[in-house]
C-alpha cells in the first residue's frame, strides 16, 4: 500500500511540474490533461505491439478503488477546506439561489436527466431499465467547480454569482449523494418501498448529516476555544474530518453534508471566537495545501482512468448527446429559480442564467457514483458514457467560462 501510495504521489507531482513549466493550464484541468495525454500515450504504444506501459499503469490504477477514495477520504476534505473559507453572511445573503439549486434543482435535474436519457438510450439501442436512468441522472447532477472557482475569481465573477456557485457546489454534492444512495438501495432491494419509507430515508440521511455536522463543529469548536496551541488546533481539524466522515459512515449520514456544515461552523465561529493570528494563519495554510494536493491527485486520477473505462466509438456519441441533454436540464433548473428570484425582488444581473448553466461543471463525484453501481452490462454503459461528459465537461466548459464571465460582465460593469 506504502508503494502505492509512493507511485501515485510521485506520478502526479512530475504531472503537476510539467503543466506548471510547459502547458500552463490552470492547475486541476492541466493535470488531468496531462495525465490523460500519458493515457493516451500508454494506449497508442500498446497498439504498435509494445503495451508493457499500458499494462503496468493499469496494474498500478486497478489497486486505486477509486470510488472508496474521492467518498471516504477526499471528498470529506475538500468540501470541508472550501466551506472553510466561506462567509455565513454570504450564505445568507443568497440562501434562496443556493437552496433551490442544491436541492429541487438537484431531484429536478435528476428526472430530467434520467427521461432525456432513457429515449437516448433506446435511440442507440440499449435497453436500460428507468432506474439505472434515475441512477444516471443522480451521479451526472451534482456540479464539480472545483476546477473553474479560480477561473472565476480571476475573472472578476460578480460576487452573488461566485457566491452562489460556491455555495450550490458545497451543498448540491451531499444532496445528489443522498438521492443517488436511496435509489441504489431501491435497486438492490428488488422492489420499490413506500414514499415515507424514502422520504425517511432522505431525512435520516440529509437532516442527519446537518445534525451530525452541527454537533462536530461545536464540541471542536469549543476544544479550539479552551486552547491556544497552533499544532492541536491544526490536528483537532484534521481529526474533524477524518474522524467525522468515518463515524458518518457508520452512522448511515451524509458524511459530505456534515463535513460543510462543520467546515463553516469552524471556519467561520472558530476563526473569529476560538482562534488567535498565528493559529488562523496556520490552519489557512494546512487547509489550502490539503485542497491543492488533494485536486492534483483527484484529476490526475480521472485521466488515468481513460486506460480502465470501456469505451467505444458508440459511447463517445451517445455521450456527446447526453452532455446535450444535461446542459438542457441544468438550464431548465437554473433558469426557473434565477426568474422566481427576479419575480420576488431579488437583484439578480442579466447573464446570471447562462454563466450559472454553462459553470455547472461535472466532476470527480460523477466517475465515483457510477463506479459504485454493481457490476453488470448497464455500469459499463453508464461509467463510460459518465467519464466522457465529465472529461469534455472539465476541459471545455472550464477552460472557457473565464472568457464568458469577462464577456457577460466586463471589468466596468462587475460590482464587488
Amino acid at each position: 500500500m506504502l508503494d502505492l501510495a509512493a507511485a501515485f504521489i510521485v506520478f502526479t507531482s512530475l504531472l503537476t511540474y510539467a503543466n506548471y513549466r510547459f502547458i500552463r493550464l490552470p492547475p486541476t484541468i492541466g493535470i488531468m490533461a496531462t495525465a490523460l495525454l500519458f493515457s493516451a500515450i500508454a494506449l497508442g504504444f500498446s497498439e504498435l505491439g509494445y503495451p508493457v506501459l499500458e499494462h503496468e499503469s493499469q496494474e498500478l490504477i486497478r489497486r486505486i478503488d477509486f470510488s472508496e477514495v474521492l467518498m471516504t477520504w477526499f471528498l470529506p476534505a475538500l468540501l470541508f477546506a472550501g466551506a472553510l473559507h466561506v462567509d455565513l453572511r454570504d450564505l445568507r445573503d443568497y440562501k434562496w439561489p443556493i437552496g433551490l439549486l442544491a436541492t429541487f434543482g438537484v431531484l429536478l435535474s435528476t428526472a430530467l436527466i434520467a427521461t432525456l436519457s432513457y429515449y437516448t438510450f433506446a435511440l442507440f439501442g440499449w435497453q436500460v431499465d428507468f432506474l439505472y436512468c434515475l441512477l444516471f441522472g443522480a451521479l451526472i447532477s451534482p456540479t464539480d467547480p472545483i476546477a473553474v472557482l479560480g477561473i472565476l475569481k480571476s475573472a472578476g465573477a460578480p460576487k452573488p454569482l461566485a457566491t452562489t456557485i460556491v455555495g450550490e457546489s458545497l451543498f448540491n454534492d451531499g444532496t445528489a449523494v443522498v438521492v443517488f444512495a436511496i435509489l441504489l438501495g431501491i435497486l438492490q432491494l428488488g422492489s420499490t418501498p413506500e414514499a415515507s419509507a424514502i422520504g425517511w430515508m432522505f431525512v435520516h440521511e440529509a437532516i442527519g448529516g446537518l445534525v451530525f455536522g452541527a454537533a462536530l463543529g461545536v464540541v471542536v469548536f469549543a476544544m479550539l476555544r479552551s486552547i491556544d496551541q497552533y499544532q492541536i488546533e491544526v490536528m483537532l481539524t484534521l481529526a474533524l474530518v477524518l474522524g467525522g466522515s468515518a463515524l458518518a459512515t457508520h452512522l448511515h449520514v451524509s458524511g459530505p453534508i456534515a463535513m460543510v456544515v462543520a467546515g463553516l461552523i469552524i471556519g467561520n465561529h472558530g476563526r473569529n471566537h476560538a482562534m488567535s493570528d498565528e493559529t488562523r494563519r496556520y490552519v489557512d495554510k494546512f487547509w489550502e495545501l490539503i485542497d491543492e494536493m488533494l485536486n492534483a491527485l483527484l484529476f490526475a486520477l480521472i485521466g488515468l482512468e481513460l486506460l480502465l473505462v470501456p469505451l467505444t466509438w458508440l459511447h463517445l456519441v451517445a455521450a456527446f448527446t447526453l452532455g446535450g441533454a444535461v446542459l438542457v436540464s441544468r438550464w431548465c433548473t437554473v433558469a426557473p429559480a434565477v426568474a422566481l428570484l427576479r419575480k420576488g425582488g431579488r437583484n439578480i444581473q442579466n447573464g446570471t442564467t447562462r454563466i450559472l448553466t454553462w459553470g455547472g461543471l461535472r466532476g470527480g463525484i460523477s466517475v465515483a457514483l457510477a463506479l459504485s453501481l454493481p457490476a453488470g452490462g448497464e455500469r459499463d454503459l453508464l461509467l463510460g458514457i459518465t467519464y466522457i461528459i465529465v472529461l469534455v465537461s472539465i476541459l471545455l466548459q472550464g477552460l472557457s467560462i473565464g472568457s464568458l464571465v469577462r464577456w457577460v460582465y466586463p471589468a466596468s460593469t462587475v460590482t464587488k
